[in-house]
Formats: C-alpha cells, sequence, structure tokens
C-alpha cells in the first residue's frame, strides 16, 4: 500500500515544482476579533512552511495584516460612536481600549500573541505601512497604466461590467479620511500624485506613496510580486468561480509578469449550529480564548489532522473535551502509523510547556482539590505523575479552571461537600454495605489507583472477591443471596462524596483522594441513619 502524505507535504511538493526558494504568505484584516475560524489560514500557512523546511528548502513565512482596509460597518462589538469612523483605513481609527496605537493594532495584539503560544513566528508586514514606506507605489503605477486591461480582466473573469469610473486605486479623502468615498479624477506618474474628488464635495490631490491603497482584486497580486509570495492559503470563498484569485492569478501573469503563489484552499470552521465564525457577525470563539481552556499543540491538532478542503465542526464544551482526549491518546500511543506521526510532528508547538497530565483527569483532580494548587500536586504526585515542573503543571490547571468557568457543560461539573450529603439517608443496605465494605479493603489496601478502584466496584458481583464477601457479612446473608448491580454501587459513592446520582469516571475520581477522607466518609455513610 502506498504511503499516504500529509497534506502539507504535497502542498510543499507542488511548490517546489516552481521553484527552490519559497515565501508562504498568510493575512487577515484586523477589523475585528480574529477568532479559530482564521486560524485555520495560519496554521495551514505555518504546515506548509515547516513541511517545506523539512525538504531542506529555503523557506520564510510573513504575515500581512490589512490594516489600511476601510471600517465597514458598526459591528455588534463597537459602541454607536464608532460610525463616524465608517470608510476609514482602519490604521487611522482610534483604539476602543483607548491603551492600543490604532483600532487595527487593538485586534492584531493579542492575534500575534496567540501566534507565539502556538509556535508560529512569521515575518509580520502591516498594510499601512507598506504603503507609506512606497512598497506598492510603482504597482500603483502599473495599474494606474493598466486600467483599462484590469478592468477587462475583471469583467471576463466575473462577468460583471465594471463602473466606468472605477480605478484599481482608492484614494484616501484628506478631508474626511475616508477611502470608500473617493474616485480618481488624474494622476501624474512622474510625480507619483492623483487627483480625487470625495462624495463629500471635496476634491484634492494624494500621493501614491500612503494616499491611498489599490482595491482589493489589485492589492492581492501587486503583493504577491513585491513581496515574492510563491505559497498562499485562502479560503474557499476567494477560491469561487470569478473570485479574487480567478482575477488575481491573471492580474499577476498578464500585468505584473508574476507567477501566482500556489494555492491551499480551506474550508470554514463551524461553530456547532450556529454556523460559520465571523467576526462581523459576533459568532466567534477567539483565538486568545481558546488558549486560556486549551493547551496550543491541541487547536494546531485540530487543523492539522483535517485536510483543508474539509470543514471542521467545532464546539468549545464537550467536544472540545473529547478532541484533547483524542489528541492525548495518539500522542501517548507506542503503536502509531507514519501518517499519525506526521500529523503529531506538525502539530508540535515548539518552546512551550508539556505535560504528561491528561486533561481529562485534571478535570476531576482541579475540582477533587477546590482548586488548591498544593492538594492538586499531592494528588498527582499520589497518582505518580512527574510533578517536578510545576510551571506547565500551572498551565494546565489555569486551562482546565477557564474551561470550567467557561464553556463546560453543567453535568461535568461537581462540588465535594464538606460533610455527608443528607441524601446518604436514602441508601439502600446493599449500598451502605457496599461502602462499609469498600471502606475496609481501602484501609488493608492503602492507596489504590484508579483502575484498582474501578474493578473493587465491579468485583463486588463476583461471589468469591473479598468486596462481595464482606458486604455479605455485613448485610448477614449468605454470599450466594447478593448480587449488586454495580450502577447502583457507582451511584452510592457519588452521593456518598458529592450529594449526586452521578459524576466523572469512579477510578480516576476516588484515586484523587487521601485514603483517609475515603475511609471515614464510606464509613460513616455505611451506618449513616438521621
Amino acid at each position: 500500500m502506498a504511503d499516504i502524505k500529509h497534506w502539507a507535504d504535497v502542498a510543499a511538493d507542488k511548490a517546489m515544482e516552481h521553484g527552490q526558494k519559497h515565501l508562504v504568505a498568510t493575512g487577515i484584516t484586523p477589523s475585528g476579533h480574529i477568532h479559530i475560524g482564521n486560524m485555520r489560514e495560519v496554521v495551514t500557512a505555518d504546515a506548509v512552511y515547516r513541511a517545506l523546511l523539512d525538504k531542506d528548502q529555503n523557506a520564510e513565512l510573513i504575515y500581512i495584516a490589512d490594516t489600511y482596509d476601510p471600517l465597514r460597518k458598526v459591528y455588534p462589538f463597537l459602541p454607536d460612536s464608532y460610525s463616524e469612523h465608517i470608510g476609514k483605513p482602519l490604521s487611522e481609527i482610534p483604539c476602543p481600549c483607548g491603551n492600543c496605537e490604532n483600532y487595527a493594532q487593538h485586534f492584531l495584539t493579542p492575534f500575534l500573541e496567540s501566534l507565539s503560544k502556538m509556535g508560529i513566528h512569521p515575518k509580520v508586514y502591516k498594510g499601512d505601512e507598506l504603503y507609506k514606506s512606497g512598497a506598492y507605489t510603482d504597482a500603483i503605477k502599473t495599474a494606474l497604466l493598466n486600467r483599462d486591461k484590469i478592468s477587462r480582466i475583471i469583467e471576463e473573469e466575473t462577468g460583471k461590467d465594471p463602473d466606468p469610473e472605477w480605478s484599481p486605486f482608492n484614494p484616501i479623502c484628506n478631508v474626511c479620511g475616508r477611502i470608500n468615498t473617493t474616485k480618481v479624477v488624474d494622476y501624474d506618474i512622474e510625480n507619483e500624485t492623483v487627483d480625487f474628488v470625495c462624495s463629500n464635495g471635496h476634491s484634492g490631490t494624494v500621493s501614491m506613496t500612503g494616499g491611498g491603497k489599490l482595491s482589493w482584486r489589485v492589492d492581492w497580486p501587486a503583493r504577491w510580486q513585491i513581496l515574492g509570495v510563491t505559497v498562499e492559503p485562502f479560503g474557499k470563498d476567494h477560491a469561487s468561480r470569478g473570485g479574487s484569485y480567478d482575477t488575481g492569478e491573471r492580474i499577476a501573469k498578464e500585468i505584473y509578469g508574476y507567477e501566482p503563489p500556489y494555492p491551499v484552499v480551506y474550508e470554514w470552521i463551524m461553530l456547532g449550529k450556529q454556523g460559520a465564525m465571523s467576526s462581523s457577525s459576533g459568532v466567534v470563539v477567539t483565538i486568545s480564548d481558546m488558549l486560556k481552556v486549551v493547551p496550543p499543540e491541541v487547536l494546531r491538532y485540530l487543523i492539522i489532522k483535517t485536510k483543508p478542503e474539509k470543514h471542521i465542526s467545532f464546539e468549545p464544551g464537550m467536544p472540545l473535551l473529547t478532541l484533547v482526549d483524542e489528541f492525548e491518546r495518539l500522542k501517548s500511543s507506542d503503536d502509531i502509523d507514519d501518517a499519525n506521526k506526521r500529523v503529531l510532528e506538525l502539530s508540535h508547538a515548539s518552546g512551550i510547556c508539556h505535560t504528561d497530565i491528561p486533561f481529562k483527569h485534571m478535570v476531576t483532580v482541579y475540582q477533587v482539590a477546590r482548586g488548591d494548587f498544593d492538594q492538586i500536586i499531592q494528588i498527582l504526585k499520589r497518582a505518580g505523575y512527574d510533578t517536578e515542573n510545576e510551571k506547565c503543571i500551572r498551565g494546565l490547571v489555569s486551562n482546565v479552571e477557564n474551561w470550567l468557568e467557561m464553556y463546560a457543560p453543567d453535568f461535568v461539573k461537581f462540588s465535594v461537600k464538606e460533610k455527608l450529603p443528607e441524601k446518604a439517608a436514602n441508601l439502600s443496605d446493599e449500598q451502605k454495605a457496599f461502602l462499609g465494605a469498600l471502606s475496609e479493603v481501602i484501609e488493608e489496601s492503602g492507596h489504590l489507583s484508579g483502575e484498582e478502584y474501578h474493578n473493587i466496584v465491579y468485583q463486588a458481583k463476583e461471589k468469591d472477591s473479598k468486596i462481595h464477601k464482606k458486604m455479605a457479612d455485613i448485610l448477614g446473608i449468605n454470599p450466594d443471596e447478593l448480587e449488586p448491580n454495580p450502577k447502583n454501587l457507582f451511584k452510592a459513592i457519588y452521593i456518598t462524596i458529592l450529594g449526586q446520582k452521578s459524576g466523572p469516571k469512579a477510578g480516576w475520581f476516588l484515586s484523587s483522594f487521601d485514603k483517609d477522607f475515603l475511609i471515614e466518609r464510606f464509613k460513616e455513610a455505611s451506618t449513616y441513619s438521621p
């Protein structure tokens, strides 16, 4: 059977057909909260970049923030006062919190911090800085001189006839500061200026260096040529027939004389039943929020394990816990095929803490210890985990604490009762006998592992087991007459400790407690009579 190549290696091989030096680009407009739907683009780019490096290619990863794009509307998370800034470049709008350089930086800063936590370290370009530095000036000249050719390309690819007054360049009005209310009336190639009129009645002249920007369908292919992009992932909307990649491909070749980058088209990440994530609609789970509740490698794994052309369904509640469990099982497996080894390699986030403590186990441990870190360490030691690197453990504890607070469903949460719950009065004689027998077994055996606790409950129905005989003795009946149902015995454990009929997996749960606590609590419950 032929080896199955990971999709990132396939993309790298395709890119290598066109050269040995590669610039992998990714970019997002920081118009709102940058969410894990956006993260698919960046992780996809990083995976291809890593695959190129693994093949000894000369490769670089860059991130382009489209900070010179206009604010298109007052999004749900903005105050109404931002209506006065609609149409202005994001880099020229005040920061919503007042602590950042501008609007774009407000959303860009936490995103870039999140990238670092995920082991992604691109060279960052900002659209406003590129335009103001003159990086786009020659491309603007070329676009203006070839306005009719570009217009024809757009018409042929989209089937739509551009406005007769359409221009590939959008000046920024030097009175109102808007970029979407102006029209080009003339330009001077030698002096590198553009004359415009604005819908506010003002007319003026701006420099091609920072005085405006190319429209998106022209900006994208111009950027490829300016920076030397050879690989770029993008969403399926850009890849649709007549979309911006179709027009960009032709503009790059026919106007800028540049071979377009190898495209890696990806599907959306869907937020449960709410659909595709969108900053403008407010349907988002931000990357920074996700990194509060889950290790970075798990987020990488979510994207790395799935081919870009397949959509990803994501929910931060129980499905997230299942995802973490899946990743941890794969990582700890001794029998793993080459395909999954590659998935793990590309999911690895270097420079971060790693611990072998399962996330689900920590969910139980955290609640048993009531969040007390010293108690958590003691529980982990009893379970046989390495507790030397407390920094890593604190990171996992923080993830679990935040997940419980932000996304965990109620049935996962529990609280250890300081005293025997009143509900213990409703335990049957058989359940009480089981708890009494269990306290004796624990006292005789010392601290037990989670698997041992789990087995003891099921051994209670085996007539030749120690705990079965103890139960029969407590009840004063012949062992052959005793046929306990393990389901009822588990209920007795949860009622005695939590005051409820269900809880986390009993093995991990019981092994998290000091044996003296269990002995005392079970003995008390076995004889409890209000």
